[in-house]
């Protein structure tokens, strides 16, 4: 039955034309399906070995699933190979999508294909013959680091010009004008809770407490008085001086009360030898030995060395038993402590090697709970910030981990659901938590472990969450107010949407809960964007910049909302990924084909304050 299911999906895919083919549906696959199907492409997917969950998934959005194997050139002519405008190649095994790849391109010279590599050297192999290469982790890790920095702005390059998306708090009431000036407001989140408004007009009002994200240059920025995030530099890098002072308490922690008994038994015992030589021994003449050659001729004989200077052999009998013991003795303690002491000090350098004995003085680090991909990647990015990391991973041949030491990064092999695992990595005084295994229930039990151990500290420590499901990520911060869910194929899925289609996709970030996309197209002559105001855009679509071909390339900034796209010019636009993928798609469609625009939905301008009814 499902095999029949199955051919009545598929059949008709052979003759289409201009559509884009996915060969994998695990892991990005599926949110890439999902937004080129919301953004109106018609997409087939290429899967032999799927989750049969993700399946229906896909086919209940209409979407066919070629059940076959897309290293097969039979499979993929099944698929439309011949009529499809591009290929995306986000299979499991990097070695399946290598092939695939190759094999596309082979058949197919002019069809754009895009992949998803981990390997930078294949990578930049496959970049050689005009496929697009793009890695899920590292497109994902800087949202995550953001979230753990709490940095509160996000840096963008637009046409060689720095501008920053920055998050403040609004201490006054007022519109977005008269508090911000020309700043361009991406988001408004108010400080009740009640809801999100992205991207407002200038003239949209603010109270005291709402959490509010602009744009801008660092100059405008400045002027309008919004941190730009670098105006409190991070120390980079270790320092051999704290090093060294690192190494001196570790040494100190590690002494253990056998080493501190032999010490003690050692000075103890060269006590007694001075007191007793200095009363007992006998010089030549007659006279006492001084204390300095008590401790002198002391030292000496628990040392088991001699210079002939002094000598028991014209001494009391007593006085030469009392050597006798004290040699036996010296020898005994000496060598137990500095044998307590050797193995104190190798213990202790394999421990630093392991990471182990750095856990004890961590603090204002951040735990990073998972060592996968975006792990290692999360992990890179928050060093090169100068940010302390300690790592907890579950799995002993984690093939990262040796990396991961190598830098310096403690690594401790554990269950991160454990309050004892939580306690050796110093979690009360981490200043962030990043939870990102591939398991979603994982992760779930981990944060809500962290929870609990946090206790008083939850809500001042960021705790960021990969999860896979949007919905799952938005079910989970209003229930359990985990409320740094991130999904890392959310993140990264506009990036191989951008590249399938030929669109230029410059920055995903999160805003709040909301999945924000920076994009940036060339207004193609006879589009449907060339003639068209940006006033008529989504409501929910902000042009932040125009390089207009007609003056040369100069950049516009801020544009005027009367102002209309024109063929050859490049513009800047910022919004939430389904509607900005729509935006960017728009263009490749002429006037006459695009679709009527729904009558706009009047939005209240204001809302309700406590004490206003």
């Amino acid at each position: 039955m499902a095999d029949l299911e199955a051919g009545r999906m598929t059949d008709g895919c052979a003759g289409w034309q201009g559509h884009i083919i996915v060969c994998g549906l695990d892991g990005v696959g599926l949110r890439i399906v999902e937004q080129l199907y919301h953004a109106g492409v018609r997409v087939v997917v290429v899967e032999d070995d799927a989750d049969p969950r993700l399946v229906k998934v896909a086919r209940g959005w209409g979407v066919p699933v070629v059940a076959g194997s897309p290293r097969l050139l039979e499979t993929l002519g099944e698929a439309g190979l011949a009529g499809a405008v591009a290929v995306i190649c986000v299979q499991m095994e990097d070695l399946h999508t290598l092939e695939t790849a190759l094999l596309v391109r082979e058949r197919r010279p002019d069809v754009r294909v895009v992949v998803q590599l981990d390997n930078p050297a294949v990578g930049r192999a496959l970049a050689a013959l005009s496929i697009a290469v793009l890695d899920v982790a590292g497109l994902s890790a800087p949202s995550v680091v953001e979230a753990c920095l709490r940095t509160g702005t996000h840096d963008l390059d637009l046409d060689g010009q720095r501008f920053v998306a920055a998050h403040v708090v609004a201490d006054r009431t007022g519109t977005l004008r008269s508090c911000y000036g020309d700043l361009a407001p991406l988001a408004v989140r108010p400080a009740d809770g009640t809801g999100m408004e992205v991207c407002p007009g200038r003239d949209h009002p603010v109270w005291p407490g709402d959490r509010i994200t602009l744009l801008g240059t660092p100059d405008e920025l400045a002027a309008a008085g919004v941190r730009d995030g670098d105006e409190d530099p991070v120390e980079r890098g270790p320092n051999r001086l704290r090093q060294a002072a690192h190494f001196a308490e570790s040494v100190l922690h590690a002494l253990d009360r056998r080493i501190v008994v032999a010490l003690g038994a050692l000075l103890g015992l060269l006590t007694l030898a001075i007191v007793v030589l200095r009363l007992g021994y006998r010089n030549a003449d007659g006279s006492h030995m001084s204390v300095v050659d008590a401790t002198y001729f002391g030292v000496e004989t628990i040392a088991t060395v001699g210079f002939g200077d002094f000598y028991f052999r014209d001494q009391q009998t007593w006085l030469r038993c009392f050597a006798i013991g004290l040699m036996v003795l010296g020898v005994l303690l000496g060598t137990s402590f500095f044998a307590l002491l050797t193995n104190t000090l190798v213990t202790l350098r394999l421990a630093e090697a392991l990471g182990n004995r750095r856990l004890d003085r961590l603090a204002g680090h951040v735990v990073v709970v998972g060592l996968g991909s975006v792990g290692v990647r999360v992990v890179e990015r928050l060093r090169a910030a100068g940010t302390e990391v300690v790592v907890i991973e579950s799995n002993e041949n984690n093939p990262y981990a040796a990396q991961v030491r190598d830098s310096g990064v403690p690594v401790l092999f554990a269950d991160a659901t454990t309050p004892r695992t939580l306690d050796r990595v110093q979690l009360g005084s981490a200043r962030a938590v990043a939870v990102l295994t591939s398991d979603d229930l994982v992760n779930l039990e981990t944060g809500l472990a962290v929870r609990d151990q946090l206790g008083d500290r939850w809500g001042e420590v960021p705790v960021v969450l990969r999860l896979f499901d949007r919905t799952l990520a938005a079910t989970v911060e209003r229930t359990f107010g985990l409320g740094l869910a991130r999904s890392t194929a959310a993140l990264a899925a506009p990036w191989f949407v951008g590249a399938a289609l030929g669109l230029d996709v410059i920055a995903t970030f999160y805003v709040g809960s909301q999945l924000m996309l920076v994009g940036r197209l060339t207004v193609a002559p006879g589009g449907g964007l060339d003639g068209l105001a940006m006033q008529d855009l989504s409501a929910r679509t902000r042009v932040v910049a125009i390089s207009r071909q007609a003056a040369g390339g100069t950049l516009e900034h801020p544009p005027r909302r009367d102002t209309r796209f024109a063929a050859g010019d490049r513009a800047y636009l910022i919004g939430p990924y389904e509607e900005l993928l729509q935006v960017l798609r728009r263009d490749t469609l002429s006037a006459a084909d695009l679709p009527t625009p729904p009558a706009p939905v009047e939005r209240p301008l204001t809302r309700n304050r406590p004490g206003q009814g």
